[in-house]
């Protein structure tokens, strides 16, 4: 038995991506910068599969960057703006619940004399706008706060936070929308933001893909030289193969995604009044503004890394959190800017599920969840009473 429970994490390459992604993986393998034919068939697909992104996110085809994924796209937004505001101001507001993409490359920007104010958060991790406007200042260059939440799903009121940035004019908006983009609808003018971020193995796309959205008009300072490439954005050749699987795969998401996030939510529902049955479980995140398929909860005395290695033997892949935090000792720093204790926050649990995950999976990967924290937990209360009749530390 093997059950894929992590698609917060990555999600199964399409297999119509894959066949769409081929032949530039093999006939039309030329450089979309050469002026020949090999070149100019390559520059073909790519400039296609632009001009498809670009039209279901509501852009124009030069507004898009593409960069390797999602990292490399939150690194270029965050750097890119605040190096290029540095002469108008040095201050920059985003939330402590951002994914570490973000919040590492505003940490680096401190070394250079940038100022971070990082907003609070509610309970369930969300901004509260008002705090954004009251936080505003002359100083300020950019704001930066992601669509949804990867750990906890818990979504965030944009479009109001948009509102308030609007009130100080020349502060640039950036979004990190790679949780949001398989189940929420992204349409940039609606959103009303500069910059905003996607990753393409988040909802079916090859990994090393991801883009960029910069507002025609907004300047940023490239954070990697070299050729010509993306408008000078973003030097280096291209991968085309994986930016033609990303739009196929984001076509995809944004046809399937009314019928699937329905799906997924009545799934999630069930799933959480399983666990919610287990004494103690907490879930966490917003009960309602919350992202459809994504459960996430803390089991208090239990360490969730050794919950998700239990549930790998038993066959059920899941996980703490962030696939990009596995193996650190500490806390989700989610959790803890949300108010859990570190010893609560430690026993963390994603469940997060996909387009293919069927009820029958689901019913098996619930029971055998309740069954190892149920496991775990007992366990963990038998240890001070074999350790007060002296059975322990002997």
């Amino acid at each position: 038995m093997a059950i894929y429970l992590d698609h917060a994490a990555t999600t199964p390459l399409r297999p119509e991506a894959l066949e769409a992604m081929l032949p530039y993986l093999t006939e039309r393998f030329g450089n979309p910068s050469s002026p020949h034919r090999f070149g100019r068939a390559a520059r073909a697909g790519l400039d296609e599969a632009r001009e498809r992104l670009a039209a279901r996110l509501n852009a124009e085809p030069r507004e898009l960057v593409f960069t390797s994924g999602g990292t490399e796209a939150n690194n270029l937004a965050v750097k890119g703006a605040a190096w290029v505001g540095k002469a108008r101001g040095n201050q920059i507001l985003t939330s402590p619940v951002e994914h570490h993409s973000v919040g590492h490359s505003l940490a680096y920007l401190e070394k250079f004399g940038f100022e971070v104010v990082a907003l609070g958060v509610d309970r369930y991790g969300r901004v509260d706008p008002d705090e954004v406007e009251a936080r505003l200042g002359d100083r300020t260059i950019l704001v930066s706060i992601m669509l949804a939440n990867n750990e906890v799903g818990t979504i965030e009121p944009i479009a109001e936070i948009a509102r308030r940035v609007r009130t100080r004019r020349g502060v640039l908006f950036h979004v990190d929308a790679v949780a949001a983009a398989p189940h929420l609808p992204l349409d940039v003018q609606a959103l009303d933001v500069d910059l905003l971020t996607l990753s393409a193995h988040k909802f079916e796309g090859p990994k090393g893909a991801g883009l960029l959205y910069i507002r025609r008009g907004v300047h940023i300072l490239a954070q990697q030289q070299g050729g010509t490439q993306e408008r000078y954005r973003r030097a280096g050749t291209e991968d085309v193969a994986a930016v033609v699987g990303m739009a196929v795969a984001y076509d995809l998401a944004c046809e399937e995604r009314a019928t699937v996030s329905g799906r997924l939510r009545r799934a999630a529902d069930r799933l959480l009044r399983t666990l919610r049955a287990e004494p103690g479980v907490e879930v966490t995140g917003h009960p309602k503004e919350r992202l459809p398929g994504l459960v996430s909860v803390v089991v208090p005395g239990v360490d969730g890394a050794e919950l998700v290695m239990a549930l790998d033997l038993a066959g059920i892949a899941v996980s703490t959190g962030s696939a990009c935090t596995t193996g650190s000792t500490e806390p989700s720093h989610v959790l803890t800017a949300m108010g859990y204790p570190a010893d609560e926050a430690r026993g963390a649990l994603r469940i997060s599920l996909g387009r293919a995950t069927t009820e029958a999976e689901l019913e098996t990967a619930a029971a055998e969840i309740r069954a190892v924290i149920a496991r775990f937990r007992a366990a963990a209360e038998s240890e001070p009473a074999l350790a007060q009749d002296g059975v322990l530390g002997r």
